[in-house]
């Protein structure tokens, strides 16, 4: 008979007053209480149970019986009885903080972490240095993406215990998911100054140095964390991340195998493995890793946009746009998403959409680099795009780069006008490129004819190893890759290097490392070759221009002072192949073959309309179009579709695909005349064209990049082949298309002709271009003679 029994049986018989008998259940029902904490400290959880129900049988309003039940009750995964056994304990104890953290753990288990937050919140207010209760709702606030209140709740619980390694772990993740980055650094070194293995503070400093683009310290991080722990799945992964920004593919591809080793069902190094497979060219293992990927975490955004990079590079655009969709419905805010997204609205032509969707991911974040560079590019395929609305987000572009640097000011660099020197080129194109292909014999005629008074350096912003890039690095006193250096680093290395001018050849085109301009590591900096309207860099002193393609009056839109070279700035280098120019097609097909290879972005809707005024004025004529684009079916179609419905029949049409170089060179021989799109004329293309015997009809626009075409057919010798505007553009193909003997003529001389033209005198140009620099050079010195030299 338990003691409660006894009590009341006693008490009938007795008759004993309800004071006395009140008092000993009290003092019994408290002995159980201790009774059974005494049986939890020797984990006999069932017997402390019965004691705390035997001590609430005796004393309902027993407190303490109530919450150390819940407590057993929520340990064994009841979270129901046990909070109801929290809230009984408030009804009896409304001011006890420990019920009231408890009660939220219980809620938190069953899912309710709305009036969990509200627990824990009641019992800071309780007992304000509660320290795990600030944890608990920091924790709870982190996972229901309240980032602001979650990093607020870590500094409470921080500032009464500054010793909690773990805290000062999540406080980091919460400032860096906050974008708060340099916080979120100090929280994981503080994390490592209290517990120096702590292997996933390690991984996370790892992720902030990665982000801050100091690559060689993540690396170290994430060396470190598997150091430490061997199995660290995650870490092995984000090493592999990290070593792909050093383009070490094949030792990353090494760390995911490891993570998946670990982890098979590791939805993020699948990911991760995929990128390597597209790096090295296997795209449909890059595709089959980023399903898995999806398979395995549908969630996974990043995934998403991934496969839809994949299906871009094989040509499926409508299965990379609703990957690209997918991704950002799942994330609508995924400004890379979106920046992808609208270079396949490119690519497709529709360049109206791609740039509402640049504009859209700049209003999510201004400061998205990317974003930025494509916008600019982009605005240049449009022909009623007004140069003052590109001149100015250019400028908004330089605002966000300078905000971001902390620009030198002074440079150790000697004022001596006429000594030797150091000329940087920073482009992500040092190879078979365009770029490269007008670069390469300009470097080759300086190396030799200005070797004594010019050093050439090269920071490649890309993995740079073919055949062209063999040649200029051969031209070159350096060669340093700009991959994995922060615009900082690279800055520093650029300032170490003594570089007098140093020179960009990239601008908003892809790869680009215009934001380490912004610091201004050379005292003379300038924009040539890559690009072809402002930069926006305030630190951009020139821009390399010639007396055809920048009219005075543009001068307005540029950030950069005008320099023009006296013929051209481009002068391309011969193709290094055997391929001779043949007869006009015309003598003997019967019907004039007009051509454009130019990119298919180029052909907005005044182009097609043009052109097809141009068929329509050339009975018979047809129109070649070459463009690697055009393996994909849909877009093929497309274009077909955009002059068959103006009339001009598939049969005037000619469709073809790239293929390699020498194939497309010899195409040419198919070609009687090359038309011009506008306003984004034809560079290499033109000139290329004009090697193979083809003269090309070009648009004289108003701005720089729309004198393109002016400016090298100028230089070839062809002013005839300039037309002012669209009418006398197509009176212009009719009349010389009229001439076939003529045009034979120009064709059986023409690559002689422009060999020995400034558009392909790379001797000639090397001296007008040599003399620029040394003439800006000598200004800068001018006004730095007598001032003191900086360290």
């Amino acid at each position: 008979m338990g003691f409660f029994e006894r009590f009341q049986k006693s008490r009938a018989v007795s008759g004993l007053s309800a004071p006395i008998d009140e008092a000993a259940a009290k003092l019994e029902a408290e002995g159980l209480v201790q009774k059974g904490m005494a049986l939890e400290l020797q984990d006999r959880f069932d017997e402390a149970l019965i004691c705390y129900d035997e001590a609430i049988q005796l004393m309902p309003e027993l407190a303490r019986a109530h919450f150390n039940r819940g407590n057993i009750l929520l340990d064994r995964g009841d979270a129901q009885l046990s909070l109801s056994a929290y809230l009984t304990t408030l009804k009896y104890k409304p001011d006890s903080a420990a019920a009231f953290y408890n009660l939220g753990n219980a809620r938190v288990a069953l899912g309710q972490p709305e009036a969990a937050i509200d627990n824990y919140r009641r019992a800071i207010a309780l007992k304000p240095e509660f320290t795990d209760a600030h944890i608990r709702l920091a924790s709870l606030q982190h996972m229901l993406g309240q980032l602001d209140d979650a990093a607020a709740s870590y500094g409470h619980a921080l500032s009464l215990d500054a010793g909690n390694a773990d805290t000062h772990l999540s406080h980091g993740i919460a400032l860096q998911e906050l974008g708060r980055i340099e916080a979120a650094q100090e929280s994981y070194c503080r994390a490592l100054q209290i517990k120096p293995d702590f292997a996933e503070a390690h991984c996370n400093l790892g992720g902030i140095k990665k982000k801050l683009n100091d690559i060689e310290a993540a690396v170290a991080c994430f060396q470190r964390a598997i150091e430490i722990n061997p199995d660290f799945a995650e870490a092995h992964s984000n090493l592999g991340n990290t070593l792909q920004v050093f383009a070490k593919h094949d030792e990353a591809a090494k760390c995911f195998q490891k993570a998946l080793e670990l982890k098979p069902d590791f939805a993020e190094a699948h990911l991760s493995y995929g990128t390597v497979w597209q790096h090295f060219g296997e795209l449909d293992l890059a595709e089959e890793k980023y399903r898995r990927a999806i398979e395995l975490k549908p969630s996974l955004a990043k995934a998403h946009m991934n496969l839809g990079i994949v299906l871009n590079l094989s040509r499926r655009f409508d299965e990379s746009l609703a990957c690209y969709r997918r991704a950002l419905e799942i994330t609508p805010d995924y400004v890379d998403a979106l920046v992808n997204l609208a270079n396949v609205q490119k690519d497709m032509g529709q360049l109206d959409a791609a740039l509402a969707t640049l504009r859209r991911a700049l209003a999510l974040d201004g400061n998205c680099i990317q974003a930025h560079h494509n916008l600019l590019f982009i605005q240049n395929y449009l022909a009623e795009h007004p140069a003052k609305q590109i001149s100015g987000d250019a400028r908004r572009f330089g605002e966000v780069v300078t905000r971001q640097a902390r620009p030198y000011t002074s440079w150790p660099n000697s004022p001596l006008p006429e000594r030797r020197l150091k000329v940087g080129l920073v482009s992500g194109d040092l190879c078979s490129h365009p770029v490269g292909y007008f670069l390469e014999g300009v470097l080759k005629a300086l190396a030799s004819q200005a070797i004594e008074r010019l050093e050439v350096i090269a920071y490649p912003n890309r993995v740079c190893d073919d055949a062209t890039s063999q040649k200029l690095k051969a031209c070159c006193a350096g060669w340093h890759s700009a991959l994995g250096l922060s615009d900082e680093a690279l800055s520093q290395r650029i300032r170490d290097d003594g570089i007098d001018i140093l020179l960009d050849l990239s601008g908003h085109s892809a790869n680009s490392r215009l934001p380490a301009f912004a610091w201004k590591p050379a005292p003379i900096q300038a924009s040539w070759l890559g690009y072809f309207a402002t930069t926006g860099v305030p630190a951009m002193d020139y821009l390399i221009a010639d007396p055809w393609t920048l009219p005075p009056s543009e001068e307005v839109f540029f950030t950069e002072q005008v320099w023009r070279l006296p013929e051209t700035r481009l002068c391309f280098t011969p193709p290094h192949v055997e391929i001779n120019v043949g007869p006009l097609p015309a003598l003997t097909k019967g019907s004039i073959t007009f051509a454009c290879f130019n990119n298919l972005s180029k052909m907005n809707d005044a182009v097609v309309n043009t052109w097809v005024r141009v068929l329509n004025a050339v009975p018979k004529s047809r129109l070649f179009i070459k463009s690697q684009l055009l393996a994909e079916p849909a877009l093929s179609q497309h274009i077909c579709e955009l002059f068959t419905s103006q009339g001009i029949g598939l049969n005037r049409l000619i469709l073809e695909d790239y293929g390699p170089r020498e194939e497309y060179l010899a195409a040419y021989n198919h070609v009687d005349i090359a038309l011009d799109p506008f306003p984004y004329p034809g560079g290499t293309t033109t000139a290329e064209a004009l090697w193979m015997g083809v003269p090309v009809l070009t648009l004289a626009g108003e701005h720089f990049l729309s004198r393109q075409g002016v400016g090298l057919m100028a230089n070839a010798g062809l002013p005839d082949w300039i037309a002012k505007d669209t009418d006398d553009y197509v009176a212009r193909a009719a009349s010389l298309a009229s001439d076939l003997p003529g045009l034979a003529q120009l064709r059986a001389g023409l690559r002689q002709q422009v060999l020995a033209s400034p558009v392909y005198d790379t001797k000639r140009f090397a001296g007008h271009f040599e003399a620029a620099l040394r003439g800006m050079w000598t200004q800068w010195c001018s006004r730095n003679i007598g001032a003191p030299l900086q360290l």
